[in-house]
């Protein structure tokens, strides 16, 4: 896999541009594949076998198996996704506990390691565990100080008093920016239209969102109020207090160094995943920096941001720990995962230096089967079936090599792929665009408005219509700055996402999560009236001597997507989606649980609640104002009726017992 850096540049990194594959039956084995390791997927009938390992093991106790350990020198059998008491069941539903990563002598070729396991009944799938590669020529972003930007005056008009508002073109474009060229102009209202939005909602802290990308930088003062924390965690514990499988997570997880220390210090970091989190929820009316389409009004009430770190400076994760930071948002209670990355697509031109990437949705299932399923079971087990969404949204950049074909994962059915405009609602130049792209959203297009030979036009504070601004790092301190490409239009579509689903827990409305995403597009605005003709733009246009290049704009017709519009999203979230509803309760006996009525039903906090239980003898039953408490007496099942005002009812199942074992109710 080679990430997609946020500049249009093509990738110039030798070991992304010299990755081949052998085949060994099914499984595809990439040239930079990790040697002694690999991935296996044991088939459902091992699962009693597997509970016996605890996890891990040297040895199977079961024959063929075991021979084929010890041909292969295994010294090590471990769970690929750690154990989390409070989610095992779903792991287990989806089959996802199944993985195992086996480590062997490394002096033992992959290919033969591949045939001997493949020869075996118990084993269903085998992957390579290959590191996800990252362009290290990636472009750095344009730095403005805290200083700098902080002594902009903000103008009277806007909705917060955040100096850097009045340059993010992408939540609210006047079209008031000054230009050179005819041909290079801003287009009012080419934006994700915030300023509507925002006079119904403009966050709420109930709402996480998962960026997996570069470190976020949690201190960040434009960012901290917003950052998701786990209260039971200590950044640095060596205990695992949540039992979630992962110590000391307490702002979300360093998945390269295996670390609770997420860490923006390295020279290579380019502060990428944190101008992603700006841009999705930096805190508003604070008086400082910028704003983020869903980060709170006057300083409170933003979504949530969690850093599910895969980049590290120079160094990045392998497919098991992508996969592992994706089944880590769901089960910590993630319903977005913002991914700024993927693989080069099919039509990636190799004479621009990409290597393209698998064609069809079978192709990149086969070459990745763990990154497929781990995706599968955030869009089936992130949420919660009594909440604002079931299930989860993936969120993909769909890539930057001006190619008419989307990359995967983006371009994978269940997620969202997102393609890259300009200020005046033309494609980027640099843009991939697909019939399957979901959305576009504005991502900035340096070659369409910079200067040939020049760079600092673009940055001008008060001509900034050329990329996106929004929080940065510098040397390790916090910063904000310019950034390009689709992945910064991706965040732009995570942010309304997320603004939705937050006006939605106002309203008390639940979705499926393919339901919402529907939704988005339905009330997205079209795109393809604004491709006609020719745009021109400079390829690589800081480099001396690169000529104008000519795009034909009806080429793009319906392979962009719709433009999210965020105040439209907001406005059509009361008549749609379902009631909320009562979670039914699993309970030990002498146990209690509470459930806040007043989350659940709209103007909850004024309405009148009574409730009965059918048996006292199982459970009990109390509400004091809002709150339903229900108290586990002895095991069994009963049912528990709910009144709300004076015409409504829900009746719940309360079920007591207690825990079967570690796996949880079964």
């Amino acid at each position: 896999m080679s990430v997609m850096a946020c500049s249009e540049k093509p990738l110039n990194d030798d070991i992304s541009s010299n990755i081949t594959f052998d085949k060994v039956g099914s499984t595809y084995i990439p040239s930079n594949a990790i040697e002694g390791e690999v991935l296996v997927k044991f088939s459902s009938e091992m699962n009693k076998v597997l509970d016996n390992w605890g996890g891990y093991t040297s040895r199977s106790g079961q024959s063929d198996l075991d021979q084929a350990i010890e041909t292969l020198k295994v010294f090590n059998i471990e769970r690929t996704f750690p154990f989390n008491k409070k989610t095992e069941q779903k792991a287990r539903k989806a089959g996802i506990n199944l993985w195992y990563t086996l480590k062997f002598d490394k002096d033992i070729d992959l290919n033969k390691a591949v045939e001997v396991l493949s020869e075996l009944n118990c084993i269903e799938k085998i992957q390579c565990n290959s590191p996800i590669v990252v362009d290290k020529n990636r472009k750095k972003p344009t730095i403005i100080g805290n200083d700098a930007l902080n002594s902009r005056v903000s103008r009277a008009a806007a909705k917060f008093n955040d100096p850097g508002l009045q340059y993010q073109w992408g939540y609210i474009n006047t079209g008031e920016y000054p230009f050179e060229k005819e041909w290079a102009q801003a287009e009012p209202g080419a934006d994700v239209n915030c300023k509507e939005a925002w006079e119904l909602c403009t966050g709420d802290p109930s709402i996480i969102v998962a960026i997996l990308d570069e470190a976020v930088m949690w201190s960040h003062p434009d960012l901290a109020a917003n950052m998701w924390t786990n209260p039971e965690e200590i950044i640095g514990s060596d205990i695992d207090a949540d039992g979630n499988g992962y110590k000391g997570d307490r702002h979300g997880y360093n998945f390269v160094k295996n670390s609770s220390v997420i860490s923006w210090s390295s020279q290579y970091d380019t502060g990428h995943g944190t101008h992603i989190a700006g841009t999705i929820a930096a805190v508003n009316g604070n008086g400082e920096g910028v704003c983020g389409i869903a980060g709170g009004s006057n300083g409170q009430g933003g979504v949530k941001i969690m850093s599910c770190q895969i980049i590290d400076g120079e160094y990045s994760v392998s497919l098991a720990q992508e996969a592992a930071a994706i089944k880590y948002a769901a089960d910590n209670g993630a319903v977005i995962i913002q991914c700024s990355w993927g693989y080069n697509s099919v039509n990636a031109n190799p004479l621009l230096g990409f290597v393209p990437g698998p064609g069809t949705e079978e192709e990149w299932g086969n070459m990745y089967p763990i990154e497929k399923e781990a995706i599968d079971y955030f869009i089936n087990n992130a949420g919660d079936p009594n909440g604002v969404i079931e299930g989860g949204i993936a969120i993909y950049a769909c890539g930057n090599e001006y190619s008419e074909s989307s990359a995967f994962p983006a371009k994978y059915s269940k997620c969202v792929s997102v393609g890259a405009l300009a200020a005046d609602y033309t494609p980027a130049s640099y843009s991939n665009y697909d019939e399957g792209v979901t959305f576009s959203a504005p991502g900035g297009d340096t070659e369409y408005y910079g200067t040939t030979n020049e760079n600092e036009d673009i940055y001008d504070m008060d001509n900034c219509m050329g990329a996106i601004l929004s929080t940065l790092i510098e040397n390790g301190q916090p910063a904000y700055g310019y950034y390009e490409g689709t992945s910064m239009s991706c965040p732009h579509v995570t942010g309304v996402a997320a603004l939705g689903l937050s006006y939605a827990a106002k309203m008390k409305r639940h979705f499926k999560a393919e339901e919402f995403v529907q939704l988005m597009q339905q009330t997205a605005r079209d795109l393809d009236g604004y491709f006609i003709g020719q745009k021109q733009y400079n390829y690589n246009h800081t480099t001396p001597g690169m000529a104008i290049t000519m795009m034909d704009l009806s080429l793009y017709k319906g392979k962009m997507g719709r433009l999210v519009d965020a105040g439209a999203l907001l406005k059509a979230i009361s008549n749609s989606g379902s009631d909320m509803k009562i979670p039914n309760v699993y309970i030990a006996p002498g146990k209690t649980e509470n459930i806040d009525l007043s989350r659940i039903f709209l103007n909850g906090e004024s309405l009148n609640y009574s409730a009965t239980v059918n048996s006292s003898d199982i459970a009990t039953v109390t509400v004091n104002n809002h709150i339903l408490t229900i108290t586990g007496v002895a095991e069994g099942s009963t049912n528990v009726t709910v009144k709300i005002g004076d015409n409504r009812e829900q009746t719940i199942s309360v079920t007591v017992r207690n825990n079967s074992n570690q796996n949880g109710w079964l």
